[in-house]
């Protein structure tokens, strides 16, 4: 009986003592990962942990005085007669009826004031509470002073009532005592069902085989020992295990001084709660088991995305646009003076599609561009092609992160779907395309052009006055001569062939610079939709993953 007894005080010691600071430095730990995790991990998967969060809160601001010990048993395995030999007063009723226990029994060592707002937390009824002090006693109990022992109803009651009870109350106090008998030491409801459920609690767990008086004395060894066994398949090895008996005055030493040690560490809340945060730590753990991704999503899953949204955004016809509009525009200011106006009855390509870019004016503060072009609508094609390109990045980014977060980023990266049409309209109709601006070589090809125009008109209209002359009969203007040439001939015809020259020598120069201007505006056209992407695909991925790589840090500081 020594040697169980050093082995249930060197357990119920642990390893280390718990420092309170730490474990709430856990809780709040626990707390931020359910803070990162709200909303995209179900909540069925977080009960525990939330329940953990809020019990143990309203745990340490109790009294910490006071441990909270239950008897727990089966029917018929004695623990209402433990429960009133500890009490040494007839609290708890005894019978051999199923059920006997049907509501918990609490019996506070010392001061019933001192721990009746524990016992209003852990819901016994007021008329089920009981004091053990009397001035019999001297300082018989003083060892006991701050427990407070429960009774609990019979686990195995046919009421469910009672074993949804026992339940409750099984995950509110600080130490359990699970008391079998030799006939029922073995039931696979308490090891399947309880005692192996409570693998991560050992210092706060002792086990008792009562009514040890009905085994003969060579018989006892042997129980005790397969007893054992079965606790140590439990996953409870080195728990104490102690053989009692309410009806012999030595029966009860070991359990007692196992409570007073208990009471006197003041610890058996602290491990209770520490072993809380080690269950609830692992089942969150397969929440969080691998490292947040690095850089995601990949740079050929991003331009894959830049591309969907440029088509669907209609770049390539505004660059075409662009281009277009580079030679209509370049067409009109560098062209044959008498025919610029054809030019005019043709619409601009931009003015088709409203697009006629954000003001140069310094003057002029920076007004929003409101989505309001003429670009047509993608086609079925395109938005496949967007929606495929916003999954990949999704699937890309998620695909390495345990469940259900594949899935939340799937659902990150297509939260603000409905809003892109908008947004991409807006970033086209914002773009300044670079055609607000005339080059200066225009200028002067049209400053060349006027000048060999006026000539021409010049020398039609000398010799249209050197022929009215002479058919008035007045004396012929004696025109001045280039070569055999008139000089009127030569200004006419010269600047007819210089503007075709011209005219022939700009137009290659124009296309070429209607390609640059389509490619500069494609270029700046593809950063604006891309920075859309960005803001709503790209950007809700990141955070979502950024809310994953917080709760794995509070995780891993919940289980230090």
């Amino acid at each position: 009986m020594t040697n169980i007894v050093g082995r249930m005080r060197e357990a119920l010691r642990g390893d280390q003592r718990v420092d309170a600071d730490a474990l709430v430095a856990r809780l709040d730990a626990i707390r931020r990962f359910l803070d990162a995790v709200d909303g995209e991990v179900p909540d069925t998967r977080l009960v525990g942990a939330h329940t953990l969060v809020e019990r143990a809160g309203t745990r340490l601001s109790l009294s910490r005085d006071h441990t909270v010990v239950a008897l727990a048993g089966a029917t018929g395995s004695g623990k209402s007669s433990l429960f009133n030999s500890l009490a040494g007063m007839e609290l708890s009723p005894v019978g051999v009826r199923r059920p006997t226990t049907g509501v918990a029994h609490a019996c506070v060592w010392g001061p019933l004031d001192g721990g009746n707002r524990l016992l209003d937390w852990v819901g016994v009824l007021p008329r089920h509470r009981f004091v053990r002090e009397s001035a019999l006693d001297g300082d018989d109990e003083s060892a006991l002073h701050g427990l407070i022992l429960l009774d609990l109803p019979d686990f195995d009651s046919v009421q469910r009532s009672h074993r949804l009870e026992v339940d409750r109350l099984l995950g509110l106090v600080d130490l359990v005592v699970w008391v079998v008998d030799p006939q029922k030491y073995a039931d696979r409801v308490i090891h399947n069902s309880y005692l192996r459920e409570f693998h991560r609690h050992r210092d706060v767990t002792v086990v008792v085989l009562n009514q040890a008086d009905r085994l003969p004395p060579a018989e006892l060894p042997r129980v005790l020992a397969d007893l054992r066994r079965l606790l140590d398949v439990d996953g409870l090895d080195g728990v104490p295990l102690l053989a009692t008996t309410a009806v012999e005055p030595d029966g009860m030493t070991g359990l007692r001084e196992a409570l007073e040690r208990a009471v006197s560490d003041r610890q058996a809340a602290l491990r209770r709660l520490s072993g809380d945060a080690d269950t609830v730590a692992a089942s969150l753990g397969e929440l969080v088991a691998v490292e947040a991704p690095g850089h995601v999503p990949d740079a050929a899953t991003v331009r894959a995305l830049d591309r969907a949204l440029a088509e669907s955004a209609g770049v390539p016809a505004v660059a075409a646009a662009v281009e277009g509009a580079y030679r209509h525009r370049a067409g009109g200011a560098t062209g044959w003076p008498l025919v610029r106006g054809w030019r005019k009855l043709r619409p601009d390509p931009l003015h088709r599609l409203h697009l006629p870019g954000p003001t140069t004016d310094p003057q002029r503060p920076a007004e929003p561009v409101l989505a309001a072009t003429s670009v047509p609508d993608p086609t079925a094609a395109q938005q496949s092609a967007l929606g495929l390109a916003i999954r990949a990045v999704g699937d890309r980014s998620g695909e390495k992160l345990p469940a259900p977060w594949p899935a939340a980023v799937t659902a990150a990266a297509r939260s603000r779907l409905g809003d892109l049409p908008d947004a991409l309209d807006g970033a086209v109709a914002g773009t300044d395309l670079g055609m607000d601006r005339r080059p200066f070589w225009w200028r002067l090809v049209g400053a060349l052009q006027w000048l060999v125009t006026l000539a021409a008109v010049a020398g039609l209209g000398w010799l249209v006055l050197g022929y009215a002359l002479r058919a008035l009969g007045l004396p012929a203007l004696d025109y001045p001569r280039v070569g055999e040439a008139p000089l009127p001939t030569v200004l006419l015809l010269g600047g007819l062939l210089a503007g075709l020259l011209v005219a022939a020598v700009t137009r290659p120069v124009i296309r070429w610079a209607a390609r640059r201007a389509r490619q500069r505006a494609e270029q700046r056209l593809t950063e604006a939709v891309a920075r859309v992407g960005a803001e709503y695909v790209l950007i809700p991925v990141r955070a979502l993953l950024d809310r994953y790589a917080l709760a794995r840090c509070a995780w891993q500081d919940a289980t230090r």
